[in-house]
C-alpha cells in the first residue's frame, strides 16, 4: 500500500475527527498525487512520518482522500464493511422498530461515499466515490452477510459520481428487486419507486418532522407542495386530514402518490401537476385556502455560490404559501440545502409574514433523524431543517 504524506500541521483536522484530506494539504514533493489511481487505498502519514490511518484517494478532486480507517491493520474490505454495517444497524434498531431506514449514511457511519437505504428485505445502494466503487462486490457480500436481503439494487445515477469520473448506471447486484418496494413510515404504508424515483426512491430524512403532522392536520385542509411520492401528504391524510392536495411537477411522482393513498385506503388525496410557484399563484387567483401547507422543495442552494439566489427562492415560495393559508393556519417549511442555516429559514418565514402584514409563532424546529446521524467534525453531514410555524393576522 502506497503512502500519502501531509504537509506540516495539516494533520490537525484529522486528529480532531475529520475524515477528508484536501489536495493542498498533501506534500506532493514527497508523495505526488499523480502516481496514484482513483479509488486506491493508501496509508496517510503526518509530516513526521507517523501513520494516521488508511484512506481511499481521488487524485483529481479537491477532496483528494477520505480516511476510511484509523488503524492501518484494517483496510477497506469485506471484514471492515461487515463491522461498520453492523455498527450502523445497531443504531437504527435502537430507534426504529421496523426495518425501514437509511442504514448507512456515508461519513457519519465511517463509510465515506456509501449510502444504503433499507426497505425491509431490499437494499438500495449508492456509491459516490471511486474508493467505494472499487469494493462494490464486497459491499454486496457484507450486506448479504449482515441482512440476508432478497435483493440489492445499485442506484448509481447521482450527479456526484461525475465529479469522481464514475459512470452512471442502475443495476440489480443481488437477488431480485421490484420496481416498487414497500415501506412503513410513522405507521403509514408506502411504495418507493427505487428504479425511476429520485435518489434511492425515498427520503427517510424528514421522518421525525412528518410525525409532527399528527398534531395539526386532523379535520384540516392540507396542501403538500413538492410532494414527490406523497410522504407528507399521504401521512397527513392517514393522520385524519379532511382533504389533501399534493402538488408536484412530475406526473410519475403523482401517480405514486395515488398508489400510496390507495395502499392506506385513503380517498381524500388529490393531485395537481405543475411548477410549484405557478400552481401556488393560480390557487391564490382561484380563491383557494388551506389550513396546513407543507413546503419540501429540492435544494435551492446546490453550492455556496447559489446562496443569494437560493435565499430569494425560499422567500418567494414561503410567501406564496402564506398567501394561501387561512387565518391561524400552519406552515411547515423544509429545506435540504446544507448552505441554508436553520436561523436563515426562520428569518425567511419571519420576513415573508411581515411582508404580508402577518405574524408568526415558531412551534417546532426539526432536523434529520437518527438514521442520518451528524458527524460532529463534518458540518456537511448536517443539512436538513424543518420549521413549523403558526401564521396569524397582524
Amino acid at each position: 500500500m502506497k503512502t500519502l504524506s501531509l504537509k506540516k500541521y495539516e494533520d490537525r483536522r484529522l486528529r480532531e475527527g475529520h475524515l477528508w484530506i484536501y489536495s493542498n494539504e498533501i506534500d506532493t514533493a514527497k508523495t505526488p498525487l499523480k502516481t496514484l489511481n482513483a479509488g486506491e487505498q493508501v496509508v496517510i502519514e503526518d509530516f513526521a512520518g507517523k501513520k494516521l490511518g488508511i484512506a481511499t484517494v481521488s487524485p483529481q478532486s479537491l477532496i483528494c482522500a477520505r480516511l476510511i480507517s484509523r488503524d492501518v491493520k484494517h483496510p477497506l474490505d469485506k471484514s471492515l464493511l461487515v463491522h461498520r454495517i453492523n455498527q450502523a444497524l445497531s443504531l437504527r434498531e435502537r430507534f426504529y422498530p421496523e426495518p425501514y431506514y437509511r442504514l448507512v449514511y456515508g461519513d457519519s457511519d465511517g463509510l465515506c461515499g456509501l449510502v444504503v437505504d433499507r426497505f425491509g428485505d431490499y437494499c438500495v445502494v449508492q456509491t459516490t466515490t471511486a474508493g467505494m466503487e472499487l469494493v462494490k462486490d464486497e459491499i454486496v457480500q457484507a450486506l448479504v452477510k449482515v441482512l440476508n436481503p432478497q435483493g440489492i439494487l445499485f442506484k448509481n445515477d447521482s450527479k456526484a459520481r461525475a465529479l469522481e469520473g464514475l459512470a452512471s448506471y442502475i443495476e440489480v447486484a443481488y437477488g431480485e428487486v421490484p420496481g416498487l418496494v414497500p415501506l412503513v413510515e410513522n405507521g403509514v404504508k408506502f411504495f418507493a419507486p427505487v428504479y425511476e424515483g429520485q435518489k434511492t426512491g425515498w427520503f427517510y430524512d424528514h421522518r421525525e418532522s412528518r410525525a409532527q403532522l399528527q398534531r395539526v392536520v386532523k379535520g384540516k385542509r392540507v396542501l403538500d407542495v413538492f410532494s414527490y411520492a406523497g410522504s407528507w401528504g399521504v401521512q397527513a391524510a392517514a393522520f385524519g386530514a379532511a382533504e389533501v392536495t399534493c402538488v408536484d411537477a412530475s406526473e410519475f411522482a403523482l401517480e405514486i402518490v395515488q398508489k400510496n393513498a390507495q395502499a392506506n385506503g385513503l380517498e381524500n388525496v388529490k393531485t395537481l401537476q405543475g411548477d410549484a410557484f405557478t400552481v401556488l399563484t393560480q390557487l391564490k387567483q382561484q380563491g383557494e385556502q388551506f389550513d396546513v401547507i407543507v413546503l419540501d422543495p429540492p435544494a435551492f442552494m446546490q453550492k455556496r455560490k447559489d446562496h443569494a439566489n437560493g435565499l430569494q427562492a425560499y422567500r418567494r415560495i414561503n410567501e406564496l404559501a402564506m398567501r394561501l393559508l387561512v387565518k391561524d393556519g400552519v406552515l411547515v417549511s423544509g429545506s435540504c440545502s446544507m448552505h441554508l442555516k436553520t436561523e436563515e429559514l426562520v428569518d425567511v418565514i419571519r420576513g415573508a409574514s411581515r411582508h404580508l402584514d402577518k405574524t408568526t409563532q415558531v412551534v417546532f424546529i426539526g432536523g434529520q433523524g437518527a438514521d442520518h446521524p451528524v458527524h460532529p467534525a463534518i458540518p456537511e453531514t448536517s443539512y436538513l431543517k424543518c420549521v413549523m410555524a403558526r401564521v396569524l393576522g397582524a
